[in-house]
């Protein structure tokens, strides 16, 4: 017995010991970053020498433990000069950074970093070894932050183009509607996200084409030279038994994986405080490694980022180097401001220096939309992307997040940019944009694709285009290679839903001019002998090859021949369109809301029997959660 309260005193003294010199080994020290303006959110504490590493939170204060043999701090700030300081025997060190007036470029690869003297206007700076550090987050003034690194809260400032319905025109003076194409889906996820938040969305971030277009449907494939098959349909208009409704759907032509272009990718992150919450920057990450999964050999990925700088996380590289793509991904926080306009251009002069002539070369944007530094009007953006698209490099823009969330600016980007823009709500949205559809987001099988359709006046009194406001064209524009219009990729789906209100049918939403029998004093009213034919309307196209500067014209004819049994292609885009102008309050819906919600729920489980990835059953639940919210 004695024997083991020998022992146990032994080892209770070693331990003492040892807990002792552990204690005196090692240091926690505390203080707070400021500036003349004052604290600096997101600054960097580094002991030097090592990889070690901290930031301080909203309110400038930051704590580190130091251990025995390291005496030296280094304290940075993007756009101010860094400080060493040494601890000597102090537990407490306050800092206060000066401006640097004059800056560097810090280019940031995978493997060191290299400083190049540039008279650049931004730097960013490294911690952690070769990772790219959290830069200054916005000043905001709220509660003190007890946790490092906690994502803040911003009041909320999303914002969303304003946008007027489209309404019915007289065919007698109005024959002709012209249109842009839009493959973008970007306000049906952002919709799903609002519902799955118990809130019904605002009307202007509800885009009934983009809705209609979020679902993949069962359209005829191209058999012919032209990249896209046509699919059109006849029938009954859900929403007003008096009116009809014509669908025109396009079918991207498929191609397998291993037949698409090489590959040049440009990442272009935002990784500012504004990313700085787990629906932004951490869903980025991993909707970006699934896609870099998918790249092949000869597919090369550059990582560019932006905050209160622009930098190079990783040059273009090949994609067979995965887990290096991946590893760059991973070391990226958020931090700083949003200096937009300058990431952009760093990302299209890396993506043009990489060109690969016959392949596919873009620039994939991730963010919040929050420009708020440097090129941040609509205007500017508009104009700064239209140059850069010409030297073939186009441009896809996802959105994140909520609070700040910038949707006219984005669609603005994706519009001007020759690419197409989705909305990334959640890992289920990153996995179908980047990797079910991975082959639609980035190979574009024709660009500047228009729609112009001619009516036949001795069946259609007035038409509307259901969606698509900002999207149409004058008349003389589709004839005009130089007017800009909508790309389509490969795979994808297309379609545009007219309400018809057929001649002789008395309808409330007849222009005045039908109303009164309204003729030109100048112009004839006499129509062609083909006007005298089954013809309802005819539909024409004109595309451009990605690389091409001349279009392809060809047309399609529609019969006046209404189909009674309609397809489960024209009942879903009823029922999504019927769902989206409930959305919006929409003016043309004849029949009550509660009657809308019911045509909905007993038609479209009827319609959804191709629905392997569930998107249409989802679509289901989110009719029922905006019902509920409404009673």
């Amino acid at each position: 017995m004695k024997m083991y309260k020998y022992v146990f005193t032994i080892l209770l003294f070693l331990g003492s010991y040892f807990i002792s010199d552990v204690a005196f080994s090692q240091r926690t020290i505390t203080g707070t970053i400021t500036s003349a303006d004052g604290a600096l959110p997101g600054a960097t504490v580094q002991i030097k020498g090592s990889q070690t590493g901290t930031q301080t939170d909203m309110e400038g204060k930051y704590s580190i433990t130091v251990p025995e043999g390291s005496d030296v701090l280094v304290f940075r700030f993007v756009g101010y000069k860094d400080q060493e300081i040494t601890i000597g025997t102090r537990t407490i060190i306050d800092v206060k950074l000066e401006e640097n007036t004059q800056l560097q470029e810090v280019v940031v690869t995978g493997k060191h970093v290299e400083r190049e003297p540039q008279s650049l206007s931004y730097a960013i700076s490294s911690v952690q070894g070769d990772a790219i550090s959290n830069s200054k987050r916005r000043k905001t003034k709220g509660k003190k932050s007890k946790v490092k690194n906690t994502s803040y809260k911003e009041p909320n400032t999303e914002s969303y183009a304003t946008k007027e319905e489209n309404s019915f025109h007289s065919v007698s003076q109005n024959p002709l509607s012209t249109f842009s194409i839009d493959v973008d889906k970007a306000s049906y996820s952002n919709v799903r996200r609002f519902l799955n938040d118990g809130e019904m969305p605002p009307q202007d971030a509800v885009r009934v084409e983009e809705m209609i277009n979020y679902f993949n449907y069962d359209y005829q494939e191209p058999t012919n030279e032209h990249p896209f098959g046509v699919t059109t349909e006849y029938g009954n208009c859900a929403w007003n038994e008096d009116h009809k409704l014509v669908l025109v759907g396009l079918q991207a032509k498929k191609i397998k994986k291993d037949n698409l272009p090489n590959s040049n990718i440009v990442f272009l992150l935002d990784v500012s405080g504004s990313m700085n919450s787990h629906n932004k920057l951490p869903l980025l990450k991993k909707g970006l490694t699934e896609l870099v999964k998918e790249l092949r050999e000869n597919d090369r990925v550059a990582i560019v980022v932006y905050a209160s700088a622009s930098g190079v996380v990783l040059p273009s590289t090949s994609g067979s180097k995965k887990e290096e793509i991946i590893a760059a991904l991973d070391k990226l926080q958020a931090g700083g401001s949003t200096a937009g306009g300058e990431g952009i251009k760093l990302a299209y002069k890396i993506a043009k220096e990489n060109f690969i002539k016959d392949g596919t070369n873009r620039v994939i944007l991730c963010t919040d939309g929050d420009f708020n530094v440097g090129v941040s009007s609509d205007g500017d953006m508009k104009r700064l992307i239209e140059k850069e698209r010409e030297s073939g490099v186009f441009l896809t823009c996802l959105g994140f997040g909520m609070g700040n969330y910038k949707d006219s600016k984005l669609e603005t980007l994706a519009d001007k940019g020759n690419g197409n823009y989705g909305y990334i709500d959640d890992f289920q949205e990153a996995r179908k944009m980047l990797v079910t559809e991975f082959s639609g987001t980035l190979f574009t099988l024709a660009k500047d694709v228009k729609i112009q359709i001619e009516f036949n006046p001795n069946y259609v009194a007035a038409y509307r285009l259901v969606g698509y406001e900002n999207r149409l064209l004058n008349e003389e524009d589709f004839d005009d290679d130089t007017k800009d219009a909508g790309e389509i990729g490969v795979g994808h789906s297309v379609t545009a839903l007219y309400e018809i209100i057929p001649v002789g049918v008395k309808s409330s939403f007849l222009p005045k001019e039908n109303k009164k029998g309204k003729r030109l004093k100048y112009q004839t009213s006499e129509v062609s002998e083909a006007a005298g034919s089954q013809e309802l309307m005819t539909v024409k196209f004109r595309y451009k090859e990605p690389d091409g500067d001349k279009s392809v014209k060809f047309e399609e004819v529609i019969m006046n021949e209404i189909k009674t049994d309609n397809s489960e292609n024209f009942v879903w885009t009823n029922a999504v369109a019927m769902f989206g102008m409930i959305l919006t309050d929409s003016k043309y819906k004849k029949e009550s809301n509660k009657d809308l919600y019911k045509w909905i729920l007993e038609n479209a489980p009827n319609a959804k029997t191709n629905d392997e990835e569930g998107y249409k059953g989802e679509f289901i639940r989110l009719v029922k959660t905006a019902e509920s919210l409404k009673k």
